[in-house]
């Protein structure tokens, strides 16, 4: 009986709903496995497939999101030892699937906690409510490889934006494992894009492209590099979320909802009464 030779998987990246090879051919070794190394080209390219999935999705109702990412909480649960195997502690993907969970919990609920009638002196309605920013730029935590990337990916996507990810270079298997579960979740192309590879390369095109209206800086450790991205945001004066210190930050704390509303524009009406 003869040996057969291991195929090794290449884990590439995810833009567009597709999983494409870097454009420049590049990739790195990570447990015995390539991965690609991600271009400033394919952060444009996933920039692109973001904007073009704004619509549909900011545009999609409240209800048709939250059951989205609740299905995506389901194929992760399905796919629980896949992530183990992967060197994700158990009760870590337990507490990611809790987290989808929680987040799609608060999809029909936003608008009621964060929104509704002001008292006007008039013959009016006056009624605000939140609206998506548009496309958030994400460079997620190194640790916890999985939690930590639900917690900056979920609360961005229930709230009606798309997202480009920068995923950490030292654990990017999760990442691009959790973009698999997402492709076969009914997640419509182009909502979540994941690049992998150096956030050194990636996180500036992001920060500095002008169709990107908000990013988060919750992976960056490095307070040079995260003043240099504010600095580059501040162009077309993109939101910018910067927890401090990012590095000591506890991701199976209550998250909150500060990532949420901070990627929400509030939009006021005003309308006349019938008689």
């Amino acid at each position: 009986m003869s040996e057969r030779v291991a195929v090794r998987k290449t884990y590439k990246l995810f833009i567009g709903g597709k999983f494409p090879r870097s454009e420049s051919g590049r990739s790195y070794l990570v447990q015995s496995s390539n991965v690609s190394l991600a271009s400033r080209k394919d952060a444009r390219d996933a920039v692109v497939a973001a904007r073009a999935a704004v619509k549909g999705w900011a545009g999609a109702t409240a209800y048709n999101r939250g059951q989205i990412l609740y299905r995506a909480a389901e194929m992760l649960e399905g796919r629980r030892e896949q992530f183990v195997a992967l060197g994700v502690p158990g009760d870590e993907v337990d507490a990611a699937v809790d987290r989808w969970v929680w987040y799609a919990g608060w999809a029909d609920k936003l608008s009621q906690v964060y929104g509704g009638a002001n008292p006007v002196a008039g013959p009016y309605f006056n009624i605000s409510a939140p609206e998506p920013t548009g496309v958030v730029a994400v460079v997620a935590p190194e640790r916890p490889a999985l939690l930590g990337l639900v917690s900056v990916i979920a609360p961005a996507i229930v709230t009606g934006n798309t997202v480009v990810v920068a995923a950490s270079p030292t654990e990017p298997l999760a990442a691009v494992t959790l973009a698999e579960v997402l492709a076969t979740s009914d997640l419509p192309g182009g909502v979540v894009n994941i690049l992998t590879g150096r956030i050194t390369e990636t996180a500036p095109t992001l920060a500095a492209h002008m169709d990107v209206n908000a990013i988060d800086l919750s992976g960056v450790t490095d307070a040079e590099l995260a003043s240099d991205l504010e600095i580059k945001a501040a162009e077309n004066l993109k939101r910018v979320l910067r927890p401090a210190p990012a590095a000591d930050h506890d991701w199976s704390a209550d998250p909150g909802v500060t990532r949420m509303t901070t990627l929400l524009e509030t939009k006021t009406v005003w309308h006349p009464k019938g008689v």
